[in-house]
């Protein structure tokens, strides 16, 4: 690339200067000027065409590694990431029903099945009965393509799914365990999303460095009659995949 064909930061303007190269790094990959796999100027030279400091250069890079535009080899440079693919929210499906519908390969790795006294916010969450005092509780890792994209954590009244057990959800799919075993359909879900920063636990998992930037999913789902099914906890990898909403008057 040459350095011509980067507009400038303006050193009068209100904006950051960090923030302002991040921008203009952002409009050329918009533009096509910067495709998937091209390297962009490494820091020095991006100093010597901004004419500012390293850190400044190096501030607006990270921002953009942090959000999956731009990705880093050790001892080669910094590239251009491929466009992530979105995730149209809209209709209440399981994530393995959700990603094989996209075509992509998914792995579910069961991390941890037990049964464990329930807390008093999984108790109102999953609005359980006064005398039901425990919850089954599946820790998933969700690998797509190879790549670990989600960890996932589910709870269930251990009253309202008798027998369940890891053996019966290695490779299934737990909509359909729970609809082929208990008769269970879902019918409608609430859900939040928040940004989160990962644990050590967390980044280890999703091969992310420790304090990362993921999306976090809690959603509640319900049967007929308002009953809940199941809580979710999922944490999403942010730098993979991103999520778009349709909305309707």
């Amino acid at each position: 690339m040459k350095k011509q064909t980067m507009r400038k930061v303006l050193k009068n303007s209100p904006i950051p200067l960090y923030y302002q190269l991040k921008e203009i790094i952002q409009e050329m990959i918009d533009n096509e000027e910067l495709k998937p796999g091209d390297a962009i100027p490494p820091e020095r030279e991006l100093c010597e065409i901004h004419n500012i400091s390293r850190m400044t250069a190096r501030k607006a890079v990270i921002a953009l590694v942090n959000e999956g535009v731009l990705y880093r080899e050790q001892g080669k440079g910094t590239f251009v990431a491929e466009p992530k693919p979105k995730h149209l929210i809209t209709r209440l499906k399981g994530f393995t029903e959700e990603m094989e519908g996209k075509g992509v390969t998914v792995e579910t790795r069961i991390l941890n099945f037990s049964i464990v006294e329930a807390t008093l916010n999984l108790k109102r969450n999953l609005r359980m009965l006064p005398h039901h005092e425990h919850v089954a509780e599946i820790k998933r890792l969700r690998i797509v393509d190879g790549e670990p994209l989600a960890l996932e954590t589910v709870w269930l009244d251990e009253q309202k799914v008798p027998g369940l057990n890891k053996e019966m959800l290695e490779g299934q799919s737990l909509y359909a365990v729970l609809k082929d075993n208990y008769q269970y359909q879902p019918l409608y879900a609430r859900q939040t999303i928040e940004p989160v920063l990962t644990n050590e636990y967390e980044s280890k998992l999703l091969g992310l460095p420790n304090h990362s930037l993921a999306i976090l999913f809690q959603r509640t789902t319900y049967l007929a009659q308002d009953e809940v099914m199941e809580y979710t906890r999922c944490i999403y990898r942010s730098d993979r995949y991103k999520y778009e909403i349709f909305l309707q008057p």
